[in-house]
């Protein structure tokens, strides 16, 4: 297996190193994901995403929708 392989990001098209041969130092290393996450990462896309796609993509399924939750309590709230 190759040591690194030079990919573009499926979900944003950015330039990033995969080390399927050396995880430890692949920039997705480190990144933990719930098993919800890891299925929609898997079921979504082909490929390895970039480092800041992992993340947005973690953040986006852990704290929107809470965050939309929120904001509509706040707007119920606002209109009594």
């Amino acid at each position: 297996m190759a040591c690194h392989e030079s990919k573009n990001c499926p979900r944003c098209n950015a330039p990033f190193e995969c080390k399927p041969g050396n995880v430890q130092e692949c920039q997705c290393a480190g990144i933990e994901f719930s098993e919800a996450e890891k299925e929609y990462i898997g079921n979504t896309y082909e490929d390895c995403l970039c480092r800041n796609c992992l993340l947005a993509i973690r953040y986006e399924m852990r704290y929107k929708p809470a965050a939309a939750q929120m904001e509509a309590i706040l707007a119920a709230a606002r209109a009594k």
